[in-house]
């Protein structure tokens, strides 16, 4: 192992060990420079994810594994300030970091499955649900639910293609994976 890789062992152990202790992070993760985590229900994160440098992750999470994160992605909340405050300026108005905020999202957890990637600077809102297998393409914005095996784009994300050909490669994809996911586990 190059002197490179040790000292990026190094910090990931520091982050999941040190830093980011109060969240549930598993086995060979790997987060690039300036990653930023923050949830108030908390943030879980499975083995074997990777997540690209100056990726924000600013709500609630539960990151399945082998996912993907490019950098430049922002994973973050949709109400985060209580812009209908009344007499209030947005900027100074209540946010979900406070500890008596009562207005919506505080109870939004976004879900990511296993199998996902996430393409380069992307953004997904908080309580969105990205099914197992999918992929989000680079620049896209997800507002709603990703069904599984899917490739997702745009502005809003809609739904281009599945990610397999035919069922026959999916249902094989499905199979390996959840050997190699036994393998891993054991």
């Amino acid at each position: 192992m190059g002197i490179t890789k040790v000292f990026k062992r190094i910090r990931d152990i520091y982050l999941v060990k040190v830093k980011w202790r109060n969240y549930a992070i598993g086995k060979n993760f790997h987060a690039g420079r300036g990653v930023f985590l923050w949830g108030k229900k908390g943030i879980s994160i499975g083995d074997n994810c990777y997540i690209g440098k100056h990726t924000v992750i600013e709500t609630s999470a539960k990151i399945g594994d082998n996912v993907l994160i490019a950098n430049f992605v922002a994973i973050v909340g949709r109400y985060d300030h209580h812009y209908q405050q009344i007499g209030s300026p947005t900027r100074l108005s209540s946010q979900i970091r406070d500890s008596d905020y009562n207005w919506l999202g505080k109870e939004q957890v976004t879900v990511i499955d296993d199998d996902v990637w996430i393409g380069f600077g992307a953004i997904v809102l908080s309580g969105v649900a990205i099914g197992t297998g999918s992929i989000i393409a680079a620049g896209s914005v997800v507002t709603k639910d990703v069904q599984p095996y899917s490739i997702y784009g745009g502005n809003p994300a809609k739904k281009i293609k599945n990610r397999f050909d035919s069922e026959e490669d999916l249902q094989r994809h499905i199979a390996i994976y959840k050997k190699f996911k036994e393998q891993d586990a054991g």
